[in-house]
């Protein structure tokens, strides 16, 4: 007599992960740090950033919190950033025009309250990176894109600032690398040096 399969969510769930599921089977207990991101019903699951990049988030987010704050905005960390069941992802920091109405839009954010996500990247995280979130934010009609690039050991920062242009993709609106400030008067009033967020 065989013995029954023993049932693995990773495995018997691939293709059909919704955030239902996830609700129901996620974290697994064996990776509950992992960041668990979902493209089309495939879960997409990759370790914790360097330590560098979560300095860097903290920073990043205490930079743009007054400004945002006193232009109706709200800054948040890592969220499940939803576009549709089977779609979403988590930035690194999230500003929102408005907040959640309910407890399941607290655990699962609607694209259409995301003012910007930001992506922090690294020469690691650019390897084990396979969720394309400025593309994913720009289909999912996010109105600006941030993307970090951090280099600890070269003390190097740069940042740009993407806006949604004509066609559907992303138009660069500013840019800045270390010792230069990155400035911008949408979506509210940025200005700071990218080597701010080096530790």
């Amino acid at each position: 007599m065989a013995m029954p399969m023993r049932f693995d969510p990773l495995v018997d769930l691939d293709g059909m992960w919704t955030t239902q599921l996830a609700e129901r089977y996620l974290p697994l207990p064996e990776l509950p740090d992992a960041r668990y991101e979902c493209i089309d019903g495939r879960l997409v699951m990759t370790p914790a950033e360097v330590g560098t990049n979560s300095y860097g988030e903290i920073e990043l987010a205490h930079l743009l919190k007054p400004a945002a704050r006193a232009h109706g905005f709200y800054v948040f960390g890592q969220v499940n950033l939803t576009f549709s069941p089977q779609r979403w992802i988590q930035p690194d920091v999230t500003v929102l025009h408005a907040l959640p109405k309910t407890d399941e839009e607290d655990r699962w954010i609607p694209a259409h309250l995301c003012t910007m996500a930001v992506e922090f990247v690294s020469p690691g995280s650019r390897r084990q990176d396979f969720v394309d979130k400025p593309m994913r934010c720009a289909e999912g009609r996010v109105p600006y894109f941030m993307r970090v690039e951090i280099s600890r050991r070269l003390r190097h920062a740069a940042v740009e600032l993407f806006t949604l242009g004509k066609f559907g993709g992303y138009d660069t609106l500013a840019q800045a690398v270390s010792g230069h400030r990155l400035r911008a008067d949408e979506p509210f009033p940025i200005d700071f040096d990218p080597a701010d967020l080096l530790p």
